[in-house]
């Protein structure tokens, strides 16, 4: 018994170390474009740009403050990968799965995310300024200060995504759901925001001026101490809503009249 006993830790350090030299050999391999295939590789830092990365399996990589501006990872996986900090600026996303990835303070400003799965993935602090995001999955996603400005996000999914401290100005929301979405003082200024379902959501203090809600559901949304100056509410529903202390100045009413 003694002596499977010491032979079993340098087993498992010889395992340890074919790991290792394995996954060298996997950074390698695909550094070299021989393989798509590098799952929990170490790629922190690496100079990836304007690399064909179509179809790729990343799941788990550390790509930690990489530089993938202009890549194309079209189809690739990034299950729980680690991207903080990346450098993604024009990069092509769609379709990608980045189910429960790391993109704190990652720069993805106009990168194509059409239809990309970002489920539950960390993108506190992100920059998405004029990124297309159309029919992107964002469910349980943390956006929290998140860069949005003039981001495309028209059939996007955001149901529970945290949206705390993000900047929407200029953002086009179309048909989107955000219905029962904490969005207290989130700055949506010159947004568009057509027939988006806001029932019952939280907009204590946003910033709403000069955003086309036409059609907007609205139903018991709570707009108390909102900025609506100049946006645009014909059609809109405002039934049960709470709308004490908020600014309509020359804002364009459901009925289609114009306040004053």
């Amino acid at each position: 018994m003694r002596c499977r006993l010491g032979v079993l830790p340098a087993g498992l350090l010889l395992t340890g170390a074919a790991l290792g030299i394995a996954l060298a050999a996997d950074v390698d391999a695909f550094l070299a474009g021989a393989t798509k295939t590098c799952v929990q590789c170490d790629l922190s830092g690496r100079d990836l740009k304007d690399r064909d990365l179509r179809r790729a399996k990343l799941d788990q990589a550390n790509l930690r403050n990489a530089n993938l501006s202009g890549a194309s990872l079209f189809r690739a996986t990034l299950v729980r990968a680690d991207l903080s900090g990346a450098k993604l600026v024009g990069a092509h996303l769609s379709l990608v799965d980045a189910k429960r990835a790391t993109l704190t303070a990652a720069d993805l400003t106009d990168a194509l995310l059409y239809e990309a799965d970002f489920s539950s993935a960390d993108l506190a602090g992100v920059t998405l300024g004029g990124a297309r995001l159309g029919r992107a999955r964002l469910n349980q996603a943390n956006l929290s200060g998140a860069k949005l400005t003039g981001a495309d996000l028209r059939g996007a999914r955001l149901a529970g995504a945290k949206l705390a401290g993000a900047d929407m100005r200029g953002v086009i929301l179309n048909g989107v759901s955000l219905r029962l979405m904490d969005l207290r003082g989130i700055d949506f200024t010159l947004s568009d925001m057509i027939e988006t379902d806001l029932r019952e959501s939280d907009l204590r203090g946003a910033q709403l001026a000069g955003v086309n809600l036409f059609g907007a559901n609205l139903h018991a949304a709570d707009l108390r101490g909102a900025n609506l100056e100049g946006a645009n509410l014909e059609n809109a529903i405002l039934s049960d809503a709470q709308i004490e202390g908020a600014k309509f100045e020359a804002a364009i009413m459901p009925d289609g009249r114009r306040a004053e």
